[in-house]
């Protein structure tokens, strides 16, 4: 029988929990101050810090026309997989969406 998860596994689920729900729109007041709290640079440099403990590298991109394209690869593979990408107008979304296809990535092949 499982019980409630340990402490290390919290921690494993705190970056898929708050990219899953990154994904919603922020109506709840909740969605808004997560929001808020990650749609910053420090918000960013938080995914950016955390995904790689998960395996992942991210290279980040800035096009001329104001666009971003954030890309996670698997570490060591020498950035020949994909685990997630994304092309949004704001740095922290594109981070956001890649980092979240990046996760359900990896839990698909698990």
């Amino acid at each position: 029988m499982d019980g409630p998860p340990v402490p290390n596994d919290r921690r494993r689920l705190l970056p898929r929990a708050t990219l899953g729900f990154l994904q919603l729109r922020p109506r709840a007041p909740e969605l808004q101050l997560l929001h808020r709290w990650v749609d910053s640079w420090a918000g960013l440099g938080l995914i950016t810090a955390g995904l790689p403990r998960r395996g992942w590298d991210l290279q980040l991109t800035q096009y001329g026309d104001g666009n971003w394209r954030a890309t996670f690869y698997v570490t060591g593979a020498a950035h020949s997989i994909v685990g997630g990408s994304a092309w949004e107008p704001t740095v922290w979304r594109a981070v956001q969406r890649a980092g979240w296809d990046a996760l359900k990535h990896a839990e698909r092949n698990l």
